[in-house]
């Protein structure tokens, strides 16, 4: 045993041919059409919708959904390295392709196959865009706290709740949707279900955008239910074991915000080391300094790591390992955080010209620092981990 896991064989990373043919694609669609752009992006914070015009083009929103739905197939490798690539360039527009993947798991893993049809196919074809509504002003990573809710009136559900930090929310066509159903017991996660709410159902309003620090392009917002009318049909999963369906999710999508980070991790790498070859000081190049290459190397050392945590992660999940689930925080909390400490060290190897808004450094700094919060924050993924260990052995509740 290699304690928690079974066998050293459990550590595989299964990476074809196929994968890295893809990644170049990538890489060079958005080196072409979406890098140019990012000073734009960051001054208008709003993505052209141009890109996303090409990516549904491309087939890139398809990555990871069915080929039945309209979807490229590929499971969560194939969508952490798109997801890696286009943080890369810009991690806002990562989290456009994640959103997406946030509203497609619930029913991928939970809904009926109309649902699939209905919803999944166009979000999987570009034509439509998905959205994730749970987090509320009581409660983010507690998802079992969460206080909207929704009532059974004949063959339909009515909605009342507010909703925030909901990233996509702008532009979704469809919304999944939390609410209690049955008032809490002692069973704190009981009584909570999950809806499909189409954008254009009276009630639902779009609020305010919230100025978070990062990420611009695609900030979140605020999203209200009024009353709102749902038919009963649109129930995702069986009604009161919606927390399930939201947990689940997270399992699988918190290893895409380990990717954002990776390609975060990997852009401002790549810009230390650019800038301490051709940088000069007191007579030599900054990376003649000792103290540099002390910083680049572990800057390396984390980056890799993170890559090999995620990619690891993803391997388990495709494989259909339950272990995944454990290595999805393991990926996430590390490679968050190696994220934000790279892109500060890459900062602070630029010295002043690293907080220039336009040498495009600092907005990763600060975009990473949102990717250790959204998908459960890195508190809740270290409860996970160990939580997720004792369960994997002893099998014990903690």
């Amino acid at each position: 045993m290699v304690f928690p896991f079974n066998s050293v064989q459990d550590f595989q990373i299964l990476i074809d041919e196929d994968v890295e043919l893809f990644r170049k694609a990538v890489r060079e669609v958005v080196e072409n059409k979406v890098l140019p752009r990012w000073q734009e992006i960051e001054k208008t914070n709003t993505i052209p919708k141009e890109i996303f015009e090409e990516f549904a083009q491309q087939g890139f929103f398809g990555v990871g959904f069915p080929e039945e739905y309209g979807g490229q197939g590929g499971g969560q490798l194939l969508t952490a390295v798109l997801t890696e690539e286009v943080a890369r360039a810009v991690p806002s527009l990562a989290v456009a392709i994640g959103v997406n993947h946030l509203f497609g798991i619930p029913i991928l893993l939970f809904g009926t196959e109309e649902q699939k049809k209905k919803y999944i196919t166009p979000i999987a074809q570009g034509k439509a865009f998905g959205a994730h509504a749970n987090t509320e002003p009581c409660c983010g990573s507690d998802v079992a706290g969460i206080q909207s809710k929704a009532r059974k009136v004949n063959d339909h559900y009515v909605i009342t709740g507010r909703k925030i930090f909901i990233s996509g929310a702008e532009k979704a066509d469809y919304f999944i949707v939390s609410a209690r159903t049955s008032p809490p017991t002692e069973k704190r996660w009981w009584g909570i279900s999950v809806f499909v709410v189409e954008r254009d159902t009276p009630g639902l309003k779009i609020g305010q955008r919230f100025n978070v620090v990062g990420m611009r392009g695609e900030q979140p917002y605020e999203v209200i239910l009024d009353e709102v009318k749902v038919p009963a049909e649109n129930l995702v999963g069986p009604e009161n074991e919606g927390f399930k369906v939201i947990v689940t999710t997270y399992d699988y999508t918190r290893i895409g915000i380990a990717a954002q980070a990776v390609g975060i991790a990997q852009a401002t790498f790549e810009a230390a080391v650019n800038y301490a070859l051709q940088r000069e000081a007191f007579g030599k190049r900054l990376i003649e300094f000792e103290m540099i290459i002390q910083k680049l190397a572990d800057m390396y050392m984390k980056l890799e790591a993170a890559r090999l945590l995620t990619y690891w992660a993803a391997t388990l999940a495709d494989q259909g390992r339950r272990e995944f689930v454990i290595a999805s925080s393991l990926a996430k909390a590390f490679a968050t955080e190696a994220a934000e400490w790279i892109a500060r060290q890459s900062v602070q190897i630029h010295g002043g010209v690293g907080v220039d808004e336009e040498t495009g450094v600092v907005r990763y700094l600060r975009d990473s620092i949102i990717t250790t919060i959204y998908e459960g924050t890195n508190e809740i993924q270290r409860l996970t981990i160990v939580r997720q260990l004792v369960r994997q052995v002893f099998g014990l509740k903690i």
